[in-house]
């Protein structure tokens, strides 16, 4: 089509009786016809020069619904034409057998690539998110190790419950008591970010109780740096890039962003690794970790701005992801009170088998005026572990609302996808994992319902899913190294939660996703709570 346009502003140009305005109302006419033939193909429309861009942008604040709609209408996968001048072109797909291909069949021709790590690279650097290769394989390998030893296993599991006991459910009561609306978006970001610096940094920032100035600071610009991120995937790249040359616009906002970012890890960082930081290394947070890994020399390996680097993504997976799961997750049982209800019946019999009778001998003498402190209440590893229909409703949830909606790929050399679609090499490839839930051709007719039993077998046993009909955690070597906790720490604050405590949605408070790398609520999750008897009384 682009030859065709050439074609016809040649002749259009050549002969000299026209007018400009007889020029334009032919370019105008083509456009109009290039527009109704398009109309007739699935997909988008694709304009000459512009591509398929237009489109894109009237979708921008439905981006994720409107490519789930596409995929549906094209069988799974789509080509996405860009800017005539960008020369690439994108191919998103919805497909597990296209999934399983490009994350573990084919893996290796299927990097994050130089799109990605250009987009990426001001805010994740050479982290573990962003990297490729030889770099990806050594932190994938020390990440690995740590993860799987029992100290820091223990130490992720006890920042968890120290957590929730003090200062999640105080805060949480207090505003019970009081009756006041809180955003359990934002409270929940607190705490997953309190929780991973502690697991990643070895130090507690007190977000969640009210913090310092500094810390707060840190996570606001922590949250605009990844909303500004993402913007880029969709801006196209000499767009972007000149708006940071002239520091115009979001541009401007994700400089002051990572000033502060980089600030507040810096300080961090340098008080480990400098001569004040006589113990740096020997903790069992993933910081010690990576500050232990050494050349053939004997040298630190990682300097403090690859350790920064390294810290930040991790700290992006585990603060933003556990927190927009979860918020999700309650904004759905407001929805779906029978689900919160079965899972409060399970929690009850679950805490039933303890040998002591202390907690099911409550004195229910108060009524209805009883008064629950869920800050009395741990539980244990095993007790979480046989909540099966808590682990299949936070399953379905992040099925439907995925922490990471979607990912990307370069093609490294040219490829068929089982599908049989065709990707040339410099192709990016995107998979939808929001659009992959909603597909009736993966989940069946009643894809688009909130419904935990799909997770369950005939025993009520939680059974897991292909990670390429599932890849909420990614797959193949990418696999998420903190799925397990992730997990751990979601069951914990929800049964925390639903235990103690009933919320409410505050009156019009309206609820959308918002335009970030993670699938963060636009407007946060405004609730009231009020104390719950888990006894029904």
């Amino acid at each position: 089509m682009g030859s065709n346009l050439n074609q016809l502003l040649y002749f259009l140009w050549s002969e000299s009786n026209l007018k400009a305005t007889d020029i334009a109302l032919a370019f105008l006419g083509f456009m109009l016809f290039h527009f109704f033939v398009q109309r007739k193909k699935k997909g988008p429309p694709n304009w000459p020069l512009l591509g398929m861009l237009p489109s894109l942008v009237l979708h921008i604040n439905e981006i994720h619904d409107w490519i789930t709609r596409i995929l549906k209408d094209s069988g799974g996968t789509f080509y996405f034409e860009g800017l005539a001048m960008s020369s690439m072109t994108t191919v998103a797909t919805a497909n597990p057998l296209n999934l399983e291909h490009v994350l573990n069949i084919r893996f290796n021709n299927y990097p994050k690539g130089r799109y990605f790590r250009a987009v990426g690279h001001d805010f994740l650097g050479d982290g573990i998110f962003n990297a490729d290769g030889d770099m990806w394989k050594a932190q994938r390998k020390t990440a690995n190790i740590v993860f799987n030893t029992p100290s820091f296993r223990a130490k992720m599991a006890k920042s968890v419950e120290e957590l929730v006991q003090n200062p999640l459910v105080p805060l949480l009561e207090e505003s019970a008591r009081s009756g006041d609306p809180i955003d359990l978006q934002d409270v929940l970001l607190r705490f997953t970010f309190d929780n991973v610096c502690m697991v990643t940094l070895g130090v507690n920032p007190g977000c969640l109780a009210g913090g310092g100035a500094e810390a707060r600071e840190f996570a606001r610009a922590f949250e605009d740096a990844t909303e500004v991120t993402m913007l880029r995937f969709v801006i196209p790249p000499v767009v972007w890039r000149l708006m940071r040359i002239f520091q115009l616009g979001p541009e401007r906002k994700l400089r002051r962003s990572l000033a502060t970012v980089n600030g507040f890890m810096d300080k961090i960082i340098g008080s480990r690794t400098g001569n004040s930081g006589a113990g740096a290394g020997t903790g069992t947070d993933l910081l010690s970790a990576f500050m232990k890994v050494k050349t053939e020399n004997g040298d630190r390996l990682y300097t403090d701005e690859k350790l920064r680097e390294i810290t930040v993504n991790f700290i992006l997976a585990g603060r933003d992801t556990s927190s927009v799961a979860l918020s999700w997750f309650f904004w759905l049982l407001l929805r779906n009170p029978r689900v919160e209800d079965r899972i409060l019946a399970e929690i009850r019999s679950v805490l039933s088998k303890r040998s002591s009778t202390d907690l099911l001998n409550h004195d229910k003498t108060q009524g209805s005026n009883i008064s629950v402190n869920t800050g009395d209440l741990n539980f244990t590893v095993d007790e979480l572990k046989q909540m099966h229909y808590l682990q299949a409703a936070l399953s379905e949830s992040l099925r439907l609302f995925p922490s990471v909606p979607f990912d990307f790929k370069e093609v490294d050399s040219d490829d068929w996808l089982p599908d049989g679609s065709y990707l040339r090499k410099g192709f990016i490839l995107i998979y939808s994992i929001y659009g992959m839930g909603r597909m009736e051709s993966i989940w069946g007719k009643d894809c688009m319902e909130f419904k935990p039993e799909r997770w369950l077998d005939a025993g009520g046993n939680f059974v897991s899913e292909s990670a390429y009909k599932y890849p909420v955690f990614n797959g193949g070597p990418r696999l998420c190294l903190g799925k397990d906790f992730a997990y751990y720490q979601m069951k914990w604050i929800a049964a925390t939660i639903i235990w103690g405590l009933k919320m409410k949605m505050v009156a019009g408070h309206v609820v959308e996703p918002k335009l970030a790398l993670t699938l963060y609520m636009k407007n946060g999750l405004l609730v009231t709570l009020q104390p719950r008897d888990p006894f029904g009384l």
